[in-house]
């Protein structure tokens, strides 16, 4: 059963911008060490892969119902991929929604980065 679904959209000209204004201090507040690693894996253009965690990471907020909030902080998650590429989430921090099933789905152009995120109730 579905309990929640999130989506986002960010425009990746807007994630450049702050990363030229405050840089790895932007990121390192959002990010996961992996995700920062697997974002700058991509040196010609790590923008658009910032900005797809970033996306995700808003759409799993939407999918609780929580938004950012004393509920779920940005590094309670962490977007990584399997050995396909498949994004999913893997919890850094243990909490209520640990145990639950999320499904994630990132898309970006040169403009746009989007991310879905589906809860299935286990």
């Amino acid at each position: 059963m579905i309990k929640g679904i999130g989506i986002d959209i960010i425009d990746i000209k807007r994630i450049k911008s702050v990363i030229e204004k405050f840089g790895e201090k932007f990121y390192e507040k959002i990010l996961t060490e992996k995700e920062i690693e697997y974002c700058k894996s991509f040196k010609a253009k790590p923008e658009p892969h910032f900005a797809g965690r970033f996306a995700s990471k808003e759409a799993y907020s939407k999918a609780l119902g929580t938004g950012i909030s004393k509920e779920f902080k940005w590094k309670d998650i962490e977007i990584l991929n399997d050995e396909r590429g498949k994004p999913y989430v893997h919890h850094v921090t243990q909490n209520e929604y640990s145990n639950q099933k999320f499904h994630v789905s990132i898309s970006h152009t040169d403009e746009y980065a989007s991310a879905v995120v589906i809860w299935e109730e286990i």
